[in-house]
């Protein structure tokens, strides 16, 4: 820097003396001459180079001092810091301390506290114990009081049947026969006179009902499913989302499957990406989740930004969306099946019906179609059928809320009926469309009548004819590996089990124990749509032969 200084310094004075000054002075050292103006010239020249030295030393201490300043100054700061940070210590020593003593006046209380409760336990169970004690001895009191009174009734009862035996004693003396041949002839005599009276009547009768009750009942079905004509259910959720290329499942796994883990998580569902060409698959218990999953999937597709910040927002509108179509749906249910005044909420789960299928078949189209068939049968009945319709059109409403609902579809939607305030008459239809209940109503068996028509008829559900029949037969085998079934049939498509026993090997209790064992033996090994009835007959039959 000083010799930095001088330069400057030397440059200066070259300016202000100039070249030619320079060359004088020059010569004229050489020369020895003693003009004036030379000696003014060393004299400045002099006076620079000594002020320039100076400025220079001045300069170095200058900028010495400022450093040192400059060290003091960050030293110091240093020192603050390091205060700082140890008094920072010190009071989160302190903070901690503190907690750790709260904690442990806590945990002191607590088990202050809990042995107080186990205290007050243990009393209380003491106090159950004597109370136990007690009542144990008067229930030996009793027992005893009981025994004593049981065997003066054991004396009285010997006495009654001594003196009912000398009674009969007496009369048959009087009669001269026995009791046994007194009822006897009495019974051969009145079944002489009324046996082939009440054999003619009532095989007549019989036959008349029969003949009668299937002509109507034909003509009723008949009517009821050529008024209805229903086209085939075909309409079922799908869970497959086609893809315009297969680049588009890249896409739709994002990096590091960032993509696919964000639309999984909020939209609650899996989705399956398989070598399956062009198409993924969505998969959820939840048929509702499932379609807006699908929905958000198509959309996403067709704008193509996938990433988590877009799936989000998408899946949000589609759940409105579909939010207000399953009104619209459950509204269009009911206007179709000429249902009015229903609550908002039932309106809304009747719609959620819509994505609800069973064997192919659509359970909002297939309550509309019952309460049609039901109206038709209870205008050909004489019944309710304002009654018949709304029993028909709700009958399968817990189908919309049956899986995170513990409990039959029947009993669900009948509890849910209930408080929204249907009418108890169309709360018992729903309930008891299964026999799960007993129906209290014609209009309950009409709905009965036009589930099994709606459920049966041709082209309403789809169940491969070979599952089907090994389902029945495996249901038939089932019963037919207890001990005393005589014989097994699968009704009702499968819905109920009749089950004959030998009534010398099964009694009254067996045959219940039976039923119970038979029911737990389906539930673990097979599966099988909504629930089956096992249905024990026990029948004893006296055969004898006029010869």
């Amino acid at each position: 820097m000083i010799l930095e200084n001088l330069r400057n310094s030397g440059r200066l004075l070259f300016q202000v003396v100039g070249p030619g000054d320079m060359n004088k002075l020059s010569s004229g050292a050489v020369t020895g001459s003693n003009s004036p103006g030379i000696s003014i010239a060393l004299v400045i020249i002099l006076a620079v180079v000594i002020s320039l030295i100076v400025i220079a030393i001045a300069t170095y201490f200058f900028s010495r001092y400022l450093n040192e300043k400059f060290e003091k100054t960050q030293q110091l700061d240093a020192d603050n810091i390091v205060l700082a940070s140890r008094e920072k210590a010190q009071l989160i020593e302190s903070e901690a301390k503190d907690n750790a003593i709260k904690v442990l006046r806590d945990a002191e209380i607590d088990i202050q506290k809990r042995r107080g409760e186990l205290t007050r336990e243990d009393d209380r169970l003491q106090k159950r114990r004597t109370e136990l004690d007690h009542r144990i001895e008067k229930l030996e009191q009793r027992e005893a009081n009981l025994n004593k009174r049981q065997s003066s009734i054991d004396k009285r009862l010997n006495e009654i049947e001594k003196m009912s035996t000398k009674q009969l004693e007496e009369l048959q003396k009087v009669a001269e026969m026995t009791t046994e041949e007194a009822r006897q002839e009495l019974l051969d005599r009145v079944e002489k006179e009324s046996r082939n009276d009440m054999a003619r009547i009532i095989r007549q009768i019989e036959q008349e009902a029969r003949i009668e009750g299937d002509k109507k009942a034909r003509e009723i079905i008949a009517t009821a499913i050529q008024r209805v004509a229903s086209d085939q259910v075909s309409e079922v959720t799908t869970s497959i989302v086609n893809l315009p290329g297969e680049e588009m499942k890249g896409r739709i796994v994002g990096r590091n499957g960032r993509n696919i883990r964000a639309f999984e998580q909020a939209a609650g569902v899996d989705v399956i990406v398989d070598d399956t060409p062009e198409a993924v698959m969505i998969s959820c218990f939840d048929p509702i989740r499932r379609e807006i999953a699908r929905r958000s999937l198509d959309r996403l597709i067709q704008d193509g930004r996938i990433h988590p910040a877009n799936i989000e927002k998408v899946l949000n509108e589609e759940e409105r969306e579909v939010q207000r179509l399953i009104v619209e749906a459950g509204e269009q249910a009911a206007f179709e099946a000429g249902v009015v005044g229903l609550h908002p909420e039932i309106v809304k789960m009747l719609g959620r019906l819509k994505y609800r299928t069973s064997y192919g078949q659509n359970q909002l189209s297939h309550a509309v179609e019952v309460a049609k068939l039901s109206s038709v049968i209870a205008s050909e009945l004489g019944a309710n059928i304002e009654l018949a319709r709304l029993g028909a059109l709700l009958h399968d409403l817990g189908k919309s809320m049956d899986h995170n609902t513990e409990g039959t579809h029947a009993k669900i939607g009948a509890e849910f009926a209930k408080r929204y305030g249907v009418n108890p008459k169309a709360v018992n239809i729903i309930e008891s469309h299964h026999h799960e209940v007993d129906q209290e109503s014609v209009e309950a068996v009409i709905v009965e009548a036009a589930d099994a028509i709606s459920g049966a008829r041709p082209g309403a559900r789809r169940e491969d004819l070979e599952q089907y029949i090994k389902r029945l037969r495996a249901l038939e085998e089932i019963a037919n590996s207890h001990k005393g079934v005589q014989n097994s049939f699968a009704i009702q498509a499968g819905r109920e089990v009749r089950i004959i026993v030998t009534p010398e090997d099964v009694d009254d209790l067996a045959a219940t124990y039976l039923a119970r064992d038979i029911a737990h033996q389906v539930e673990e090994t097979m599966q099988y749509p909504g629930q089956i009835k096992v249905t024990v007959i026990r029948e004893t039959r006296a055969v004898e032969y006029a010869k």
